[in-house]
């Protein structure tokens, strides 16, 4: 008897242990390549890991290149040789160089399976966002993390000097105004030790601007550049009268701006929305203020972020079961509860609407009560041109006219004319 118990133990333990073993070996594998690094990268591998816990037959391995340069240099290396991973994160201008070499599945094919999504779940997520991820009338991508402009500005010092500290400037007149009476001499030395605003050389806030201004980048089908029209003009005047006319801003770069802004030498600051979790890793001394970017003309802005691609790979046997699991990945990343809780860690914005409604978005709405404003954006936002053309022409943007035109050495009409005629240089030679 005793031997007969001793049997059944063994036989349940060998049959549990090839039950384990069956469950190990079909567990998908997934590699996926992206590059968020510091509290970024920390709130991506907390999402990626309960992911993982969450779906015992999928498990991710997610790899930081730590740079967006460095991601997209080893995606185009992989590609060509044929060891790219199961998925990334991905501009559009590079999606537009993947399409082109036939190395993704696009993500449509998932959307209309069944374990896709509906059309009411396709109309939450934000306009911009699908149009992003569309490319030829197909949806080959899925946001990811998009941010926008935020204006931050110094509640206290407007307190001191008698401004509105729930009523920050919500035009570019506005703003100069308001930059005037904060660009103050402190101490009586015949220096300015207290400015309204400062900026870095910035495409994107170039871009911002034009778009307010009434402007577009390009034409609807990016044969033609658009950017040195008076629109393009006016942009580039705002920003070098803030320098050179009512001298309420200086010329910072890297991080500097950021840190004097936390050192209350500056007022107003205009950044990505994901700036918000540095400022308060470097520490607010202040009570905080924030809100949309003052406009013009018209109240648009300007998306910027990745998107999340799936990887065609037609020489593993488990591209198939490889490739719905990344679905699976996506749909949920893009969730409504998901993506709340992705926006409340990093401030990149939620990709669905719906996400609003989530409790812990309201107590930051309650905490910072200009944060409305800015996903109010996402109403009325536009992207980037989706070729690489734009890619190119955008270096070219802050490497040889913003800083030029903000340092007085060209106009900006001849500055930005100079610009379109290499941008067309380069769609004739692609």
């Amino acid at each position: 008897m005793k031997k007969l118990v001793i049997f059944f133990l063994l036989l349940c333990i060998i049959i549990a242990w090839g039950c384990t073993s069956k469950e190990q070996s079909t567990k998908i594998e997934l590699e996926f390549w992206h590059a968020m690094g510091g509290p970024l990268g920390d709130a991506l591998t907390k999402l990626v890991n309960e992911f993982n816990e969450t779906h015992p037959n999928i498990h991710i391995n997610e790899i930081s290149m730590g740079r967006y340069q460095a991601l997209s240099q080893k995606l185009m290396a992989a590609i060509v040789a044929n060891t790219q991973p199961d998925m990334a994160q991905a501009y559009e201008a590079w999606i537009a160089k993947f399409i082109e070499g036939n190395a993704l599945v696009p993500v449509e094919k998932f959307i209309n399976e069944p374990n896709g999504l509906s059309q009411e779940e396709l109309d939450d997520f934000y306009p911009v966002f699908i149009k992003s991820s569309t490319f030829d009338d197909t949806m080959y991508a899925f946001p990811f993390n998009k941010s926008v402009r935020v204006m931050y500005y110094n509640k206290d010092m407007f307190y001191r000097n008698g401004l509105d500290i729930n009523k920050p400037p919500a035009t570019w007149d506005e703003f100069i105004t308001v930059g005037k009476k904060l660009t103050q001499d402190r101490d009586g030395d015949g220096k300015i030790d207290q400015w309204g605003t400062t900026f870095a050389t910035n495409a994107w806030q170039f871009e911002n601007c034009l778009l307010e201004a009434g402007g577009q980048l390009m034409n609807e089908t990016l044969t033609e550049p658009l950017f040195n029209s008076k629109y393009g003009v006016e942009a580039l005047d705002y920003l070098s009268g803030q320098l050179n006319k009512s001298k309420i801003a200086y010329l910072s770069t890297g991080y500097d701006g950021q840190n004097d802004f936390l050192a209350s030498k500056v007022g107003m600051v205009e950044g990505s929305s994901v700036s918000m979790v540095y400022l308060h890793k470097g520490g607010i001394p202040f009570n905080l203020g924030m809100g949309a970017v003052p406009y013009f003309r018209t109240k648009k802005s300007l998306v910027s972020g990745t998107n999340i691609v799936i990887f065609k790979d037609d020489k593993d046997p488990q591209q198939e079961e490889k490739q719905k699991a990344c679905w699976e990945f996506i749909k949920w990343f893009t969730s409504p509860k998901q993506t709340a809780h992705w926006s409340n860690m990093t401030y990149y914005m939620p990709v669905r609407k719906s996400a609003i409604e989530d409790e812990e978005t309201q107590a930051k709405f309650k905490k910072y009560p200009g944060l409305k404003s800015v996903f109010d954006q996402l109403l009325n936002a536009e992207v980037e041109p989706q070729t690489d053309a734009w890619f190119e022409t955008r270096k070219l943007l802050e490497e040889q006219v913003i800083e030029a035109v903000f340092r007085n050495q060209i106009g900006a009409q001849e500055a930005l004319d100079n610009l379109a005629d290499k941008m067309r240089e380069i769609l004739r030679d692609e």
